[in-house]
């Protein structure tokens, strides 16, 4: 199939199919790894039933342990640590308004998390008709429902993972208890509850530390938005609380 677009230039077209070339190669690698993920032997068993506590069926406070985060018929599990409080280093400002505007900026959410829960929360009510789903932070769970609301997130499940291990074992948080992003995925096999894939690729070393980690960039939307135009992602720009 020859494409060619209104107005295009022999050698606007030329680079375009060397390109193309490229993207069939990414493609292709793209799901190699995916396959190769796939692939992966059984991980590490889960060492705890870990207690969260997250909202009940009539909204108050109730303990929910990771052995009850499958539904029935569904044996894959993801988890997003979600970065509240934020980590220490990061500046940008908080909330204008709400309750957690009155909070500590240290106290308060992480606006790049925010932002990619705000995707998230769109998604989820496809993503949870193959898999579960949950999102994981420290901060206290009213904390949690308090800025839920504040944001119109009415499909993400949230727990509060400050009375267990759970970021620490998993690498949500570092050895001084900063939050970090990390997204895990795990695996039911009868009454097993292993460790399946984890994104390591937030620790790996960069070859330039202005492309990031990048290590959940195949399910951020907005980024992958940046990268079909020609300005690109910029050097310029984060996402915020509010614009």
């Amino acid at each position: 199939m020859n494409v060619t677009f209104p107005g295009e230039s022999a050698e606007y077209r030329a680079a375009r199919d060397r390109l193309l070339l490229q993207e069939v190669s990414l493609r292709r690698a793209t799901e190699a790894v995916a396959a190769a993920r796939r692939k992966l032997p059984p991980g590490g068993l889960v060492p705890h039933d870990y207690v969260f506590q997250g909202a009940g069926d009539d909204g108050a406070p109730a303990d929910v342990r990771l052995s009850e985060l499958f539904a029935p018929g569904k044996d894959s599990l993801v988890i997003y640590g979600f970065m509240f409080p934020r980590h220490p280093g990061d500046d940008r400002p908080g909330p204008k308004e709400g309750r957690t505007a009155q909070l500590k900026l240290e106290e308060g959410p992480c606006p790049s998390c925010t932002a990619i829960l705000d995707q998230l929360d769109g998604a989820v009510e496809h993503v949870t008709q193959r898999v579960n789903f949950a999102v994981v932070a420290k901060a206290p769970l009213p904390r949690l429902l308090a800025f839920a609301e504040e944001r119109g997130w009415r499909r993400l499940r949230l727990l509060s993972a400050g009375g267990n291990t759970y970021r620490r074992d998993y690498l949500a948080e570092t050895a001084d208890g900063a939050s970090m992003p990390m997204l895990n995925v795990f695996r039911r096999d009868g009454e097993e509850i292993r460790h399946f894939w984890g994104s390591e690729l937030l620790y790996a070393p960069t070859d330039d530390p202005a492309h990031g980690p990048r290590h959940l960039g195949t399910i951020e939307p907005l980024w992958n938005l940046f990268d079909l135009t020609p300005d690109g992602r910029g050097t310029d720009w984060d996402e915020q609380l509010s614009y």
